[in-house]
């Protein structure tokens, strides 16, 4: 014969309250993205935020190094140029050599470098 379950006489036990997710934002401009690049581009954002007034005193540096796997390396830097924080794979990195500071492919362009890297 089964025996009946015990009632616990206990606190009723938690539950999990996941209401942080329904209270972020609507984000219209990352839902045609692939699910990485919006993740780069909310990385991205959240940089901008952190950094404040200080991107002028970081500008051309690395920020931060990220393995995407065993051969792709992303690098997240501030641009020299145009001072926006950038991804290697969505804006291009290259080298200013006569300055040793990062810019994205588009201000590399104006300044006329080319990108070193194959």
């Amino acid at each position: 014969m089964a025996r009946a379950r015990k009632k616990s006489v206990g606190r009723p036990a938690k539950r999990k309250n996941h209401s942080f997710m329904d209270d972020a934002p609507p984000e219209d401009q990352d839902e045609g993205l692939p699910s990485d690049e919006a993740g780069r581009l909310k990385i991205k954002k959240n940089y901008e935020e952190l950094l404040g007034i200080r991107v002028e005193k970081l500008k051309g540096r690395v920020l931060n190094r990220e393995k995407i796997n065993k051969s792709i390396d992303g690098i997240y830097f501030v641009c020299a140029g145009c001072k926006k924080v950038c991804h290697n794979l969505d804006e291009g990195l290259v080298e200013d050599p006569q300055t040793q500071l990062n810019l994205c492919s588009a201000c590399a362009k104006e300044k006329g470098i080319r990108s070193t890297a194959a």
